[in-house]
């Protein structure tokens, strides 16, 4: 099983629905060192299931003031290319260590 951290968008049960056939479980978790900003979303399909072309996106600052909440999901492998395949170019997929010490993936600013 692999750790996906969402604060976005994939927190959404339609949005999950949409790109995994099921609803997550998962809990709550903090990512330090990043900062959070909106990015426009043109994907017709992303906007779709979203239902908004306004998307959070992080991207690393290493102070460890910055802090990004979210929620680690428990996903297949398999899930982890679907998630992959839903988010844009602008996503890059990196390995992070959160507050909680669990090592899971992130999706960062290119």
């Amino acid at each position: 099983m692999e750790k996906l951290f969402s604060y976005g968008t994939l927190r959404l049960e339609k949005v999950q629905i949409d790109t995994f056939g099921r609803i997550l479980k998962g809990e709550k978790d903090v990512l330090g060192g990043y900062v959070k900003r909106q990015l426009q979303i043109k994907d017709s399909s992303v906007i779709r299931s979203s239902g908004t072309s306004d998307h959070p996106i992080i991207e690393y600052s290493g102070k460890s003031s910055d802090r990004v909440s979210g929620m680690l999901f428990e996903i297949t492998n398999e899930e982890l290319l679907q998630a992959d395949s839903y988010e844009v170019n602008d996503y890059k997929r990196v390995l992070v260590t959160f507050e909680s010490g669990k090592k899971g993936w992130a999706y960062t600013q290119k």
